[in-house]
């Protein structure tokens, strides 16, 4: 099948294949004489094995090990699992900073008015990078640092 048709079996754009392709997570598929790639069952189901992966928030970098223990069939089932379980710990920190920032943001439209008036405590901390107390539940002030998300609480 061509990559029109590998995409569509397997959910993978035909942009996100080349580029698989490019970084070298997915083999560069044969070619027509013509110039068209070529893609088989097999290489379908490899696409759809990546793009179940990205959608557990793997990294190219951890889907390249899943491929390889994938297609290692004397593979301990105890190397996949712990892969996954690291990229539990990852996810939960993620959700920790998400969850941070979160708070942030609402605290910040709480002292908003959000009237007429042009002052706006959400407008001053991004401008100049002030801490802002969180409520008292966490007692800790949340800042926020040039290029990057709100920090971490502390």
């Amino acid at each position: 099948m061509n990559i029109g048709e590998a995409a569509k079996a397997s959910g993978v754009s035909a942009k996100m294949i080349r580029h698989y392709e490019s970084v070298g997570l997915f083999p560069e598929a044969a070619r027509t004489e013509a110039g068209y790639r070529q893609y088989s069952d097999k290489e379908v189901s490899t696409l759809r094995f990546i793009r179940q992966s990205r959608d557990l928030g793997f990294s190219i970098e951890q889907i390249r090990e899943l491929l390889g223990l994938w297609l290692d069939r004397k593979r301990p089932s105890r190397q996949v699992r712990a892969l996954a379980q690291a990229h539990i710990q990852e996810l939960d920190e993620k959700l920790k900073e998400l969850q941070a920032m979160k708070a942030t943001l609402e605290h910040l439209v709480r002292c908003c008015h959000g009237d007429d008036r042009p002052d706006c405590p959400i407008i001053e901390t991004l401008a100049g990078g002030t801490s802002v107390p969180l409520p008292a539940a966490t007692g800790k002030a949340m800042g926020l640092r040039p290029g990057r998300h709100a920090s971490k609480l502390g």
